[in-house]
């Protein structure tokens, strides 16, 4: 499994212009054959701040979401939308356990 985690950042002024582009991209990601969690979520604290995690099976289901047609149009928003600083990282994890 892999575990995708990090931020986003674009202008606050820009958030209600990008809620409807995230919403496509994160309901199109969703429908993905392996991908077990996908969500964007805006910080309470830092506006512009976005927070994504993202859950995939393995790394065909990632790389199949890499080369998707979505991830492509999400792309070509991002200098309209002020998109910029992105720091995303992946980890391999292992089964979920509860707490």
């Amino acid at each position: 499994m892999l575990l995708i985690v990090g931020t986003i950042r674009l202008p606050p002024d820009n958030l209600m212009a990008a809620r409807p582009v995230m919403a496509r991209m994160v309901l199109a990601s969703r429908a993905e054959d392996g991908c077990e969690e996908y969500s964007y979520a805006e910080d309470v604290l830092d506006p512009g701040l976005i927070h994504v995690k993202e859950m995939w099976r393995d790394q065909a289901a990632l790389d199949r979401h890499f080369a998707s047609e979505h991830i492509a149009a999400w792309r070509t928003t991002w200098q309209e939308l002020g998109i910029g600083e992105r720091n995303l990282r992946v980890y391999e994890v292992g089964p979920p356990r509860s707490t």
